[in-house]
């Protein structure tokens, strides 16, 4: 964004350290005046006591106290050369110059100078008020005078023959006679050099400070645009409104893993696909998620690679990537998709490829039969087309590489496990139908039948392809019980193939990621990349869902017979209608 005058504003974290920057260095000034003031003051007010002291010792002087006592005495005061030249003035300068003080005044009652640093000004009046110390009181001062600005003490001068109190409550009573008064000054130009000396330590305290604040501005601004990812207060802002909108707005579910391996996104739809409360705050590695979905973001996994997985009643593609922003690793964002709908409709399409095709060889046969009639027809043979045609009648419309296909009396049974037939001829296994079969009821729920027998079959047929045995085959038994709200399809699936790997668990066939047969052609192996090792978990799940399973009945031997496999699947048929 712009501003007015079309000049791009100052970054947030800019903001940020200028105003750090200023109330460090307002802080310090504040801080540092406060503390020139304080040390102005206490100078001041030692230089006033120091004062003091001298004044008081000067006027509780004998000789002085005398001296001032006679020439208050006289009538008038005496001219400046005799001053200049008086004992008042030798003890006042001698006291000056041993203590170093601006100046040290002595006047008379009158506020007449005795004594004082400049001779000119002798017998004249003092420029600052000796009111308060002609009244018997010691005072001190901070004033300019003829001498210049000074910080000093004003103290009466008593005669010798009163009492030597100074000042205080009964000054000018009959006890004391007031006969003049000392002043005392020293210069503020001394107390600015002495701030000056001791000022140096607080300016260098000051910047210390300064610089000290300005560093940790610094590093906070830094800080913060880390924390921020350099985006400004708005884009934040917009950030997270985009983020609650898109990630609560779309049927997909999105997990986000931060660098740290903490869940920091866990969407509405994610939730919903996996079953989970909001997982958000806990570690990746130990939320209740299926372990292929971790798998999705082990350091050595393909990032992008979309797998297909099981989660409840769900059939979850997920895939997840690296989440960078200016080569910062912020983590990982794996997508959740639901694909249960479409696992079936492909089942069903499956099937139903299954069944053209065999059709599809069904009417080439039926051409090639209708060929022969036409054949006896245009030579006359009447009699052989009238046999031909009778013999085709008896076989049936349709003929199909499945022994003992009649033990079926389902129509859908008959179509579907032919076309599995015709697929398992081609790769030269025997599909058959065992003896025990007895179907007396008819199909009602043909998708689950379908997805449940097609992937039973299809792993048999795939264990028989990979088996050993010289004879390739595989036996499927069907039973119909008749029961409250539908019948329950019982089916048992036997194959030639060399069974379950020696010491496997059963159940680990219906593990996600396992498949009937790897790269080399062995049963019962689990492949992390290969096949999508689906069918048995979506048999199984299908099976429980209607109330019923899929289980292993026998694990198969080596060389043969393979793994035997039991379905029964409630509430999918029902009795026949004649």
């Amino acid at each position: 964004m712009m501003s007015p005058a079309g000049r791009l504003p100052l970054r947030f974290s800019t903001q940020t350290l200028l105003l750090q920057l200023g109330v460090v260095l307002l802080v310090v000034l504040l801080s540092g005046a406060v503390h020139a003031w304080l040390t102005f003051e206490r100078l001041g007010r030692e230089a006033e006591n120091q004062a003091l002291t001298l004044a008081r010792t000067v006027a509780s002087d004998p000789s002085v106290r005398a001296n001032v006592q006679a020439i208050s005495r006289r009538t008038g005061t005496p001219p400046p050369a005799v001053l200049k030249d008086g004992p008042l003035m030798a003890a006042a300068e001698g006291a000056r110059a041993r203590t170093g003080a601006l100046f040290v005044v002595i006047t008379d009652e009158t506020g007449l100078r005795l004594a004082h640093p400049d001779a000119d000004r002798l017998g004249e009046r003092v420029s600052t008020d000796p009111s308060e110390a002609l009244a018997g009181r010691e005072v001190t001062t901070r004033n300019t005078g003829t001498l210049g600005p000074s910080a000093g003490a004003k103290v009466p001068v008593f005669a010798p023959d009163t009492a030597s109190g100074t000042g205080g409550a009964g000054a000018g009573s009959g006890e004391r006679t007031v006969v003049g008064e000392v002043s005392v000054g020293y210069s503020t130009e001394s107390i600015g050099q002495s701030l000056a000396r001791d000022i140096v330590p607080i300016v260098l305290t000051a910047a210390g400070s300064l610089a000290a604040g300005a560093l940790a501005s610094f590093l906070l601004r830094r800080r913060l645009q880390r924390l921020t990812l350099g985006l400004e207060p708005e884009e934040i802002g917009a950030l997270v409104h985009d983020q609650v909108a898109v990630l609560e707005g779309v049927d997909e579910g999105v997990v986000g893993i931060s660098a740290d391996g903490r869940i920091s996104v866990f969407n509405a739809a994610a939730q919903r696909l996996l079953g989970q409360p909001d997982l958000s705050g806990r570690l990746w590695q130990d939320a209740p998620v299926p372990a292929r979905l971790k798998a999705l973001t082990l350091p050595d996994a393909r990032e992008g690679e979309a797998v297909e997985l099981v989660a409840g009643e769900q059939v979850l593609v997920a895939s997840a990537r690296k989440a960078l922003h200016r080569r910062e690793d912020l983590g990982w964002v794996v997508m959740l998709r639901d694909r249960t709908e479409l696992q079936h409709l492909t089942r069903q399409l499956d099937a139903v490829g299954t069944m053209s095709t065999a059709l599809r060889a069904q009417r080439h046969e039926f051409a090639n039969q209708l060929h022969t009639i036409a054949g006896f027809m245009s030579i006359g043979q009447h009699q052989q087309a009238r046999d031909y045609l009778e013999r085709l009648a008896a076989t049936g419309p349709l003929k199909f590489p499945v022994d003992q296909a009649e033990l079926l009396q389902d129509p859908y049974l008959q179509a579907f496990i032919g076309a599995k037939g015709v697929e398992a001829d081609e790769r030269g296994v025997s599909l058959r139908i065992g003896p025990e079969t007895l179907v007396r009821g008819q199909v009602t729920e043909p998708q689950d039948v379908t997805t449940v027998l097609g992937n039973l079959i299809d792993n048999a047929v795939n264990a028989a392809v990979a088996g050993t045995a010289a004879e390739r085959w595989v036996e499927l038994e069907l039973l119909d019980e008749e029961g409250h709200g539908g019948g329950t399809l019982h089916v048992v699936v036997a194959d030639s193939g060399d069974g379950l790997p020696a010491g496997a668990d059963p159940e680990a066939v219906f593990a996600e990621g396992f498949t009937t047969a790897n790269g080399n052609g062995v049963r019962g192996q689990v492949r992390a990349g290969g096949g999508q090792g689906l069918g048995l978990a979506l048999a199984r799940q299908l099976a429980r869902r209607r109330g019923g399973d899929v289980t292993v009945l026998e694990p198969g031997n080596s060389g043969g017979p393979g793994a035997v496999f039991m379905a029964t699947l409630p509430g999918t048929t029902t009795a026949r209608k004649d």
